[in-house]
């Protein structure tokens, strides 16, 4: 019996103490994925789905992220940016994912409406539509970091490859949208900065600005995201814009227009000749519009600061007439709307009801699959965005507002 129950034992106490080893083992492995992907795990952890899918509307789901961390901006600013899709993918892959999910950026063909204004209460607006098809997007905030601002953008989660016929379930998927940071269309920064990109379909189709000149290199999101972090006002802004060669993204071209608190704004274009011979994007130089009574280029009168734009390059003589203009009647209506007032709105909600008179549902849509994803007005004074998803506007559950603070 006693030489029986001695094997027995020993048998348990190896049990128990392998048990312990693995414990440990697990224990310190568990440690050690979270030394390194801290950040990470709490920003999945944050993305919450706050506006369910409805495919008979084609509306896409909504989700909100809070990124934690830096996500290795100023290691990809340091290395000199990216000049191309593959390269950004390469970099975030590594430095995010640590190679474990592949990702990629899609062709996208946007249709775009944005203005500044002034509110009744002295609060400087900027305001945007994105007008493409039915997608899945998420609005994503960053913190201050290292002497960057935290922002709050808008991020359409199909240019990252996800399906925009289902709701974004699954690790794999989830650990995609880690890259959100990179890809704002939109957005406003703690210091009152917005921005926003929209394609300009520029060389008589879409030719992509491409500049090769000796300085770093930035794919058109991540200019945006540059600006939103790094940017105290409009001149930073154009300063950084200044200081990169552009590469336009998915094999299209765009333009920006950027605003601060203080009612400053400018619109940020790289141009060649005209429309139709401005083929080829390596030569294209960067020119800027202020709002400002020598550079109104035909906009707003010269005693008032608003601007607005659409789809196309505003600058005198690039295009032979105004039917070459994508967008030109949107912007002749949002002009319109501004000039009956001088660039002044009562507030936020009417700031809203102008992108919604431009609407992509309503506004001369010949293309059952478009409608507009996001309509956002963003309150550079408060630091806030007043958002509404798929045309949904002032509808219970489909207003939200999110505040970065003072």
């Amino acid at each position: 019996m006693e030489q029986t129950a001695k094997p027995k034992k020993l048998w348990k106490k190896r049990l128990l103490t392998a048990a312990a080893v693995v414990a440990a083992v697990v224990l310190v492995l568990l440690a050690a994925v979270f030394a390194l992907w801290h950040n990470e795990i709490f920003s999945l952890a944050s993305m919450t789905l706050i506006r369910e899918r409805d495919d008979a509307h084609l509306d896409g789901a909504v989700y909100r992220m809070d990124v934690k961390g830096g996500f290795y901006l100023d290691e990809f600013v340091a290395q000199g940016g990216a000049e191309s899709d593959k390269e950004l993918i390469d970099f975030i892959t590594g430095k995010i994912t640590k190679g474990l999910v592949k990702m990629n950026i899609s062709e996208t063909e946007i249709a775009c409406s944005s203005f500044t204004a002034a509110a009744e209460d002295g609060s400087r607006l900027f305001a945007r539509n994105y007008d493409f098809s039915k997608t899945n997007t998420c609005i994503v905030r960053t913190q201050a970091n290292k002497g960057r601002h935290a922002s709050i953008s808008t991020v359409d989660l199909q240019f990252l490859g996800l399906d925009v016929e289902k709701d974004v379930d699954g690790l794999a998927n989830r650990i995609t949208c880690l890259a959100v940071p990179y890809i704002p269309l939109d957005g406003v920064n703690d210091a009152g900065v917005a921005c926003g990109i929209y394609m300009t379909y520029q060389g008589g189709d879409s030719v992509p600005t491409d500049q090769r000149t000796d300085r770093p290199d930035l794919t058109s999101t991540t200019l945006l995201r540059l600006i939103l972090d790094y940017a105290d006002d409009v001149d930073e802004a154009v300063e950084i814009a200044s200081s990169y060669d552009l590469h336009d993204s998915a094999k299209t071209s765009y333009h920006y227009m950027v605003a601060d608190a203080s009612g400053r704004s400018a619109i940020l274009e790289w141009v060649g000749e005209t429309n139709q011979t401005d083929t080829d994007g390596t030569k294209r130089e960067l020119v800027v519009t202020y709002n400002d009574a020598d550079s109104h280029i035909g906009q707003a009168e010269a005693d008032s600061d608003y601007q607005w734009i659409t789809n196309f390059i505003i600058q005198p003589g690039y295009y032979g007439s105004d039917g070459e203009k994508k967008g030109y009647d949107r912007y002749q209506r949002i002009g319109e709307e501004l000039a009956q007032t001088g660039g002044m709105v009562a507030d936020e909600a009417a700031a809203m009801e102008i992108l919604s008179i431009v609407g992509r549902r309503s506004w001369n849509n010949d293309d059952s699959n478009s409608c507009t994803v996001h309509s956002v007005v963003y309150n550079l004074t408060d630091r806030s965005a007043l958002w509404v998803p798929n045309e949904h506007y002032g509808e219970e559950g489909a207003v939200f507002r999110f505040d970065l603070g003072r």
